[in-house]
């Protein structure tokens, strides 16, 4: 019989999850692996967060079929806000799902237990906000028909495009004729000028050896561009490290003379190339030197890793529509408990119209000055 069990850390879990972890991210997306989980928990999540695992594993034998990973925010604790349990990722995830080991049907199955386990956890929690997911897919219609057989309040709601490359066999350069020209034009004439002038290379890193000089110039590009500075930086330097260790890393970091100019991180896996993270030296912009950068990664994701996609994971930005042929979207599932004043509360916020939210915010603010006008009393 399946049974559920919650875990507070990574490390706690038996053995046999392991195996769902490799059988989740070899079917599906490195987001899903346990080297992702492993560095976002420790370097990111576990800062603000208290982690809580809920697996689905066989009562006797400790098989395990599934695993929910959740966390509880705790940095924004006080009386007045809802108690909110989240899935285990953050502005860092751009795809979330359950972690499994089974196909369909028994995909459904697992997951209308999971959430059952976790809806029933009545007393922890105002709220569960499940996302990044894939809508449409069949993990996301089970979780929101899983939050509605509950009884649960829920909402699903958009979060953010993703724009994605099908290669279809093309060599790179078939593909790079379908770029449109504009690109193709300003590409050729400004490599040609840095070339000229002060000379342009660039370097691809994939192994731990040749990361640790990669990284500083990865973190001197990143800290001369537009971009704010990490709000956890051991992430980025750990998931660079993490991919190293698994193969999956494509860094590339483009040079003109020995200055580092831009830098990008693509994860490679299972036929995918993820392109993660851009950074370009705001002084060199006009050279589009991002864009040199990016058709030289292409050309080696299509060309020597011969991947079926190119996936530019988080975003609408309008300059993605050049590289990429289809658009999908990630949505996320809020549930309210029904059984919590804040879980009714934020129902209301969530579900109901302009007015009641006014109403509600009235509500608050008098309520708040009540309580501060006691404390001064006392």
């Amino acid at each position: 019989m399946k049974k559920i069990h919650v875990y507070q850390s990574l490390e706690s879990l038996p053995d046999s999850y392991q195996q769902v972890f490799e059988i989740a991210h070899q079917t599906g997306s490195f987001f899903s692996s346990f080297a992702w989980f492993d560095n976002l928990i420790h370097n990111a999540l576990s800062i603000d967060h208290s982690i809580c695992l809920f697996g689905l594993e066989d009562d006797l034998d400790v098989k395990a079929y599934a695993l929910m990973p959740m966390c509880f925010v705790t940095s924004e604790q006080h009386w007045y806000r809802p108690r909110k349990l989240i899935a285990a990722s953050n502005y860092y995830t751009s795809f979330f799902s359950p972690i499994q080991a089974n196909s369909v049907p028994y995909a459904h199955e697992n997951i209308n237990l999971l959430v059952r386990a976790i809806v029933n956890e009545t007393s922890q929690w105002d709220s569960i906000d499940l996302q990044p997911m894939a809508i449409g897919s069949n993990q996301f219609d089970s979780i929101e028909q899983a939050f509605r057989q509950s009884g649960a309040f829920i909402q699903t709601y958009f979060c953010f495009g993703n724009w994605y490359l099908k290669v279809a066999g093309r060599t790179f350069q078939e593909y790079f004729n379908s770029v449109p020209s504009r690109v193709r034009n300003t590409i050729a004439r400004k490599a040609k000028l840095l070339e000229r002038s002060d000379g342009l290379h660039i370097k691809l890193v994939q192994s731990e050896d040749e990361l640790s000089t990669a990284i500083a110039d990865y973190e001197q590009v990143y800290q001369a561009s537009w971009k704010l500075p990490e709000a956890h930086p051991l992430f980025i330097v750990g998931l660079m490290r993490t991919c190293a260790q698994q193969g999956w890393l494509r860094l590339g970091i483009a040079y003109v003379g020995d200055q580092p100019v831009a830098a990008q991180i693509w994860i490679v896996h299972q036929q995918v190339a993820s392109i993660y993270k851009l950074a370009y030296n705001e002084k060199f912009a006009k050279f589009s030197i991002g864009s040199i950068l990016t058709s030289r990664m292409m050309e080696y994701v299509i060309d020597i890793d011969h991947v079926e996609e190119v996936d530019y994971l988080t975003g609408d930005d309008d300059y993605k529509q050049d590289w990429m042929s289809h658009r999908r979207e990630r949505w996320g599932c809020i549930a309210f408990n029904q059984r919590t004043l804040k879980g009714t509360l934020s129902a209301c916020w969530h579900l109901g119209g302009r007015g009641l939210k006014k109403r509600m915010m009235v509500f608050i603010v008098v309520i708040k000055k009540l309580i501060g006008n006691g404390a001064r009393g006392k």
